[in-house]
Order: C-alpha cells, then sequence, then structure tokens
C-alpha cells in the first residue's frame, strides 16, 4: 500500500459486453476483495461504435451496486466533468461514498467522444474542458467543505441534531457555474471521495497538478514514465502541494507465461490474429483522428506531411503525443499499429517474476504508486495474477498483504486535504 511505502493495486472491472451482466461483476468484485485488492476501477464511453464499449454500464450506477456485495475494496467511477453539473456531481459522489462507508473514488475525465448525445455543437477544445473541469473540481470540494465539523451530531436520543450555523452557502459565480449551496446532504465519510484525474496533454498535467491526489496515465515506457512524473510533479510543489503528490497510477497490459517462451507464443498470437486493415483505422484514431492511413504500405514510415500538430488536437492529445513520437523515432506502420493495440498504455509479457521486476522498475524509480490490473473473471489470469504476479509482489514488499484502513482514503494512504473555508475562486 502506498501508506506503507508501496505500490497499491487496482482492478479494471472489464467485463465481456455479451455477459455484461450484475452477477458477473459481482463475481468480479468478490474475487478482487479477498486478493485484497484496494480497488474496483470502471472505465466509461459515451458512444455507441468500434471505440465503444457495447454493453457498457452506467459506472455511478454499477459501483454503487457492488457496494453492497463488498465490505473493503474501494470504488471508483469514472465520470465526465464536460457532460455533467458538479451540484448534481457532489450529490451522486457523496451518496456513493455514504452507501458505501467511504470507499468512493472518482475518476475525472473530460472526454474525447459522446458530444453528440448531450446536445449541438462540437466538442469543446481541450483547453475549454479542462477549465471547465478545474470550475467543476473548485465548486464539488466547496460543496463538499459547505458543512463544518460537528455540524450533524446525535442528541442524547439518539436523534440527529443539525448545527445550522455550521453549513454555509458557497456563493459560488465563475465563467460555467453559478451554484449557492450548501450540499444538501450530510457530511461524507472521507469527507471529500478520492479524487483521480485521467488527462497527460498540458492542459490535463496542469489540472492534475493542481486537483488531483492520483493521476491516470498511459506510460508505454519508463522515459516516458520518468518525463511526465517530473513535470507533473514539479508543477504541484510549485503550488505549494506535498511532495509525492499526486499519485502515478498506470494500467498494466500484462501477458503472462508459466515460462518466458510461453509468453512470447502468446504475443506472437496476438500479433498474428491483428486484422491490419482495421489498425489502420485505429491508429488514425491514436493520431488524433483525421489522418488518412488507407494508402501508406504497412513497412514504411509515416511521412512528416502525414503527423498532427499535436497542440491542434482536440481528442486525446496524449495519445497523439505518445504514437507522432514513436513515427518520428521510425517506426513503421506495422509496428504503430501494433503498438496500438495497447492504446498507448504500458504493457509486458513474461513470468509472474519477470511481470513484478518490470513493476518494481518503475516502482523503484518513484514513477509508479497504483497499478491496474484485469484478468480475475479467467481462472488461468486468476492463478497468474494472485499466486503469481501479486504473491510476489507481495514477497518484495511492494504490495501490502492486506487492508490498512476501513475507507479508500486510508488504504492509499491519503490524508484529507485542507477544507475550504471561504467561496470557490473564479
Amino acid at each position: 500500500m502506498t501508506g506503507a511505502g508501496g505500490t497499491s493495486e487496482t482492478y479494471d472491472l472489464a467485463i465481456d459486453p455479451a455477459r455484461s451482466t450484475l452477477d458477473t461483476a459481482v463475481r468480479v468484485a468478490k474475487l478482487a476483495e479477498a486478493a485484497r485488492f484496494d480497488a474496483l476501477f470502471t472505465a466509461d464511453l459515451l458512444r455507441f461504435d468500434a471505440q465503444g464499449a457495447i454493453g457498457s454500464q452506467e459506472p455511478l450506477v454499477f459501483v454503487s451496486a457492488l457496494s453492497q456485495v463488498t465490505k473493503r475494496i474501494g470504488l471508483i467511477a469514472t465520470v465526465s466533468s464536460t457532460f455533467h453539473h458538479p451540484f448534481n456531481l457532489a450529490r451522486l459522489f457523496g451518496t456513493l461514498d455514504h452507501v458505501s462507508n467511504g470507499r468512493a473514488a472518482w475518476n475525472l475525465v473530460t472526454s474525447s467522444i459522446g458530444e453528440e448525445n448531450f446536445g449541438a455543437g462540437e466538442l469543446p477544445s481541450p483547453e475549454e474542458r479542462y477549465a471547465r473541469a478545474a470550475e467543476t473540481l473548485d465548486v464539488v470540494n466547496a460543496l463538499w467543505d459547505s458543512w463544518e465539523p460537528g455540524a450533524l451530531t446525535s442528541g442524547a436520543d439518539g436523534k440527529a441534531v443539525l448545527r445550522r450555523d455550521r453549513v454555509h452557502p458557497i456563493h459560488h459565480s465563475g465563467r460555467f457555474f453559478t451554484v449557492t449551496g450548501p450540499l444538501n446532504i450530510p457530511p461524507l465519510p472521507q469527507r471529500r471521495p478520492v479524487q483521480i484525474q485521467a488527462g497527460q496533454s498540458a492542459a490535463g498535467t496542469a489540472l492534475g497538478a493542481r486537483y488531483a491526489e492520483i493521476v491516470f496515465t498511459s506510460l508505454p515506457t519508463l522515459d516516458h514514465a520518468l518525463d511526465f512524473t517530473r513535470k507533473i510533479r514539479d508543477q504541484a510543489r510549485s503550488l505549494g502541494r506535498a511532495d509525492g503528490l499526486p499519485l502515478i497510477f498506470s494500467s498494466f497490459h500484462a501477458t503472462y507465461g508459466a515460462t518466458e517462451a510461453e509468453a512470447q507464443r502468446l504475443v506472437r498470437e496476438k500479433r498474428e490474429s491483428i486484422d491490419f486493415e482495421r489498425g489502420r483505422v485505429q491508429l488514425a484514431d491514436m493520431l488524433g483522428g483525421g489522418v488518412d492511413l488507407s494508402e501508406l504500405p504497412l513497412d514504411a514510415t509515416l511521412p512528416e506531411s502525414l503527423l498532427p500538430d499535436v497542440t491542434s488536437v482536440n481528442r486525446r492529445r496524449g495519445r497523439a503525443d505518445i504514437f507522432t513520437g514513436y513515427a518520428r523515432q521510425g517506426y513503421t506502420l506495422r509496428e504503430l499499429i501494433i503498438a496500438a493495440q495497447d492504446t498507448g498504455h504500458w504493457a509486458a509479457a513474461g513470468t509472474p517474476e519477470q511481470l513484478a521486476d518490470a513493476v518494481e522498475e518503475r516502482f523503484r524509480a518513484g514513477v509508479l504508486d497504483v497499478i491496474s490490473l484485469s484478468g480475475l473473471a479467467d481462472p488461468r489470469q486468476h492463478d497468474f495474477v494472485v499466486n503469481g504476479l501479486l504473491h510476489e509482489l507481495r514477497r518484495r514488499k511492494i504490495v501490502a498483504a492486506d487492508y490498512t484502513g476501513t475507507t479508500l482514503r486510508e488504504n492509499l494512504g491519503l490524508e484529507l486535504p485542507a477544507r475550504d473555508t471561504a467561496p470557490v475562486r473564479v
């Protein structure tokens, strides 16, 4: 666990779309809690097409259901600040924190798709989306802090006693929102749910440096991880935040084998199954869209004329930065399509011990605090993850063997941020 000087692990609750049922999710959640994972992570996509997961569930409703069949594991819901109002977000995540007894976390995204389902108009620029996200967080945090300690207590007769003088409006009037407050639900078990933010563009990094307790990242190589961690923590430090914040949260696309040869065989089989024509479309998306790769030979490098100006990309700018960088390093179209299968995330193959080496390298370099693993629903994967990789990481004192508290914040070793005591800045 982070609080014990180690890394934390979350389970990526990726349900097979053809069998996307609560029963399946409950089974996975119980397996993850039995293995002492710190949290379940639910992603979200807001469009029905090749980019999205058919049968994707609404994350807050889904993890609320899971909160009733688990006791200790954290519940991370991905919700967009671009398409939701901060007063509703404060109530939704506040309620999740209550029904889970302090296990809620919000993975804030600004969304790169889905605008057609939330009214007319184009997707706002990244700068506009992150400006809205910043104001959203100001409002939400002020609402969560609008109840002072002792505002709600139990009387001698066991009934609730409300001290109205300890509950305050926030009187927010900003560029995007006008919210008077205060919040109309009682103080939360964690006071504030754990705040996670996803986004690696310059605007996303600035938001994470200012607000995030944890940043969810796509850092395919150690060099990427070192560069990103230095940048975001330097910014955070300049804003007066404590050293070591925000925590770095990386997904880990692992291919397990009982031997190194088996793992490499599985990698080869995966690559041999790639549909390279569909891969051209996927790579174009990684480059920000609008790039025509249909006529380029697979073993050719991408000419500079096809590479976008990353600062002008409106969708998934962080991924565009990664893949234009690969292209400028001389990757062929074939190699780029292969790399795009992991969508810019960290991928490795080997035995559990070899994969533990890869995790330990980043942990010792100070660029990994939380790691996302998947595969518990499959018996073979479950064995490799729990009895292989996690066992080895625990043996090396990188991951704690058990929960250390009752709330997610305690299990992640995160202190409560300072309370907002005045109306939020605009």
